[in-house]
């Protein structure tokens, strides 16, 4: 398919899983769809609905990234529990589900991509964007594990499709916490509004389009 007139990016969200009837990153993502960003407004957002599953989460988001040939692809998923925006930092080669994805698969201990590398660092400028969403008054921090669901593999296999394409794309993954409407239903669970997660999403669209180096600033852990 020929290449899109205007430069885009794509933004994925996913189903709800585990017992939810609503997941939190397509519920924002949704919104986000046709709208123009960047400087004058020079790209426009396309997005995509993931299946919470590790057998067709990927090809799903291959096939997008195919058909729109992004500058930029950001994936956003749910982490219950979780406070802040989270912008993770790196990727590991295994799958190991605590549940079942929602087709019923349970991986344990099973690479993402046979002798593939250990893990993959993020393509998006998460000190910049830490930074301005922060000054932005928006609760956020670097992470560095994104699980081992399919949040995690969907991120492995981004990056390795960058790699193994060849793609010159920016990219990686940010968790959100639940909507206020899933918190009351899990007792002292930390939430985020919707307004709040769509803002976060534009500020690091709009980071990501920037292409400028990244920031040297601490935010480590010390754990």
């Amino acid at each position: 398919m020929a290449k899109q007139a205007k430069p885009c990016v794509l933004v994925t969200g996913f189903a709800p899983f585990g017992g939810e009837t609503i997941n939190p990153s397509w519920e924002a993502v949704n919104q986000l769809e046709g709208l123009a960003i960047g400087r004058q407004e020079s790209h426009i957002i396309h997005t995509k609905e993931l299946p919470c599953e590790f057998n067709s989460a990927l090809d799903a988001l291959y096939q997008a990234i195919d058909k729109y040939h992004p500058s930029v692809v950001l994936c956003v998923g749910q982490a219950g529990g979780r406070s802040s925006i989270s912008i993770e930092r790196v990727a590991i080669n295994v799958d190991d589900a605590r549940i079942p994805d929602n087709a019923g698969n349970q991986p344990i201990d099973t690479p993402i991509v046979q002798d593939g590398p250990a893990a993959y660092f993020t393509a998006l400028p998460i000190k910049r964007i830490l930074k301005t969403l922060q000054e932005n008054g928006i609760p956020s921090e670097i992470s560095n594990t994104a699980g081992t669901y399919v949040c995690n593999h969907v991120m492995y296999g981004l990056l390795h499709y960058f790699q193994s394409q060849q793609l010159s794309c920016q990219g990686g993954f940010i968790h959100i916490p639940y909507l206020p409407s899933q918190a009351v239903h899990h007792s002292g669970a930390p939430s985020m509004s919707q307004e709040m997660v769509k803002k976060s999403l534009l500020a690091i669209l709009n980071e990501s389009l920037e292409y400028k180096p990244d920031l040297k600033i601490s935010a480590g852990t010390t754990h």
